[in-house]
């Protein structure tokens, strides 16, 4: 399965409404904070109401969106990159913050996405450092999936084929040092409310200008051409300023 950084919308809307049906129906869940930062805006995480996560102070001056595929290589490059910068200068001084919101590729980072969001807000950031921290490994399995494996995650009903993916690429395994059993990830694999809140953001961030990942925009602004720390910490240090 061939994979490209730069999946356009066109040649994904028909792989999500395969995926989701034409006709499901979501509403919006009310958004979850964990109650104070003790000082430290690196200890505040914010679900919100479509399904990303805000790290750091919603209130912050500079607020950061990140489009990031777990497929993606460079998105995981970046990560290891820019994350101690980030928590350390620009999250936890409350002036900045990072909204999280995940780039659908793919049915892997389908899978992966919905394992990143399964449980308590508090586990998202752990879960999404170790997704990204541990692609290489589980990229080698897909890479060398065989065809009876494709077959699995390619038919059937769409738990099915999400748990097919789950297994093959060992992300029960990663899950389960994250404080999630079996149960849990096989009910965050069928959580089609969740996959349709998916579907719907990387629907929204295609239509706001991204066509690559990772990609970001400052205070809701997609920066265009910016698709690596070297060039994105300029632009927020500007802005800090």
């Amino acid at each position: 399965m061939p994979m490209s950084d730069r999946l356009r919308l066109p040649a994904l809307l028909p792989f999500v409404a395969m995926l989701i049906g034409a006709t499901l129906l979501v509403s919006a869940s009310p958004s979850k904070q964990l109650p104070e930062h003790r000082g430290n805006f690196n200890n505040m995480i914010t679900a919100t109401g479509d399904g990303a996560h805000v790290l750091g102070n919603p209130d912050a001056k500079v607020k950061l969106t990140e489009y990031i595929s777990y497929t993606c290589p460079h998105c995981a490059h970046f990560n290891s990159q820019s994350q101690a910068t980030l928590a350390l200068t620009f999250i936890a001084s409350g002036k900045g913050s990072i909204e999280v919101r995940p780039f659908i590729r793919n049915a892997v980072d389908l899978a992966a996405s919905l394992l990143v969001n399964c449980g308590e807000t508090k586990r998202f950031v752990r879960l999404h450092q170790t997704f990204l921290s541990t692609q290489t490994e589980w990229m080698a399995r897909f890479a060398s999936v065989s065809d009876t494996q494709r077959a699995r995650w390619e038919n059937g009903p769409m738990a099915s084929r999400m748990r097919a993916i789950a297994s093959d690429l060992d992300f029960y395994h990663i899950t389960e040092n994250n404080g999630l059993d079996r149960s849990d990830v096989d009910r965050c694999l069928s959580n089609e409310a969740a996959l349709h809140q998916l579907a719907e953001q990387t629907e929204a961030a295609t239509k706001a200008g991204v066509d690559a990942t990772p990609s970001f925009a400052i205070n809701g602004v997609v920066l265009t051409g910016t698709h690596d720390w070297a060039m994105l910490a300029p632009q927020l240090q500007a802005r800090l300023q």
